[in-house]
């Protein structure tokens, strides 16, 4: 397995479809060299703000494959998660064979496996795919929390390089980064708002859907933090702050294509069952935008440093 550094920020990619709502390649491979331009660390496709629920398997590669071509020099993870052990593992050996490098997977949704039943889905995907590979923890939308015990017992498997950590529960991702500090085993954030928080435990990063829409002052939050320059870390956190509540006012990746939208960087458009962003909401995210572009001239540029 060839190792990566899963330190920094990982956008969790949006799939923009055309108005016949098949996929719009051209637009996502702009939108990956907009991302990898910014600065971040790595790209994320097809996980939960990809929609990858409502997209066809070979949809799904195509999508990684399309992210891979589009970049020159940062690490592409795919989400390759399933409620099917066997789905989930002819995903993830696809998009090792599209050229990814390292895979995402969500823990099984619905169908409420035990904690040894998600050992066992998990270390079955990573004894047979050769890629570092990141346990995705989100009790919200699985209906099951992958234990603390769990983790750590998964990452004692040479694949299984990280946990992104979207339980909203800081004292659970304290304990995991507590208890896996003699790993080589990472632990980000899934959640923007905790990014921060998760950060001050030992956090290394975030797989991120603000980074979509900010990830200069994304990828400056984090860095500062890992620099252990927490004032301007808080600093960022705080303007970020809005943008963060924004995102989540309805079901991801909802709010994101809309601002997506009003950025020009991708179509709006969702696969049903999502639908567009609420009227209600829309203004509150536009003036959320607004202030941000016009505070944007005070965020450091993350490949030059403070200007």
């Amino acid at each position: 397995m060839t190792a990566i550094d899963l330190s920094g920020v990982f956008p969790a990619m949006c799939t923009p479809f055309d108005s016949d709502e098949r996929i719009d390649f051209e637009t996502l491979r702009t939108d990956a060299q907009r991302l990898e331009t910014a600065g971040v660390d790595g790209l994320v496709p097809v996980g939960s703000t990809g929609e990858s629920a409502t997209l066809t398997h070979d949809e799904h590669v195509q999508v990684v494959e399309a992210v891979i071509e589009a970049v020159d020099d940062v690490p592409v993870i795919a989400g390759t998660g399933s409620n099917n052990t066997r789905e989930a593992l002819e995903l993830s050996e696809r998009a090792a064979d599209a050229g990814a490098d390292g895979l995402l997977l969500i823990s099984p949704y619905y169908n409420k496996p035990e904690q040894r039943g998600l050992i066992e889905h998990y270390r079955t995907i990573a004894d047979a795919v050769d890629l570092p590979q990141i346990v995705y923890n989100v009790p919200s939308r699985t209906g099951r929390n992958i234990e603390p015990d769990t983790a750590v017992e998964l990452a004692s498997h040479e694949n299984i390089a990280g946990y992104k950590a979207a339980s909203g529960d800081l004292g659970q991702i304290s304990e995991v980064v507590e208890r896996t500090r003699e790993e080589d085993f990472a632990v980000l954030s899934g959640d923007d708002g905790m990014t921060l928080p998760t950060l001050s435990v030992g956090g290394t990063g975030t797989i991120s859907v603000a980074a979509n829409i900010e990830p200069e002052r994304t990828c400056a939050m984090v860095g500062a933090a890992l620099e252990g320059d927490y004032e301007r870390a808080r600093e960022l956190h705080h303007e970020l702050g809005p943008l963060f509540r924004e995102l989540f006012v309805e079901t991801n990746p909802i709010p994101v294509k809309e601002a997506m939208g009003i950025r020009g960087y991708g179509p709006a458009r969702l696969r049903s069952p999502l639908s567009r962003l609420a009227d209600e909401y829309r203004e509150d995210l536009e003036a959320v935008l607004a202030d941000l572009e016009r505070d944007e001239t005070d965020v450091a540029d993350p490949a030059e440093g403070d200007r």
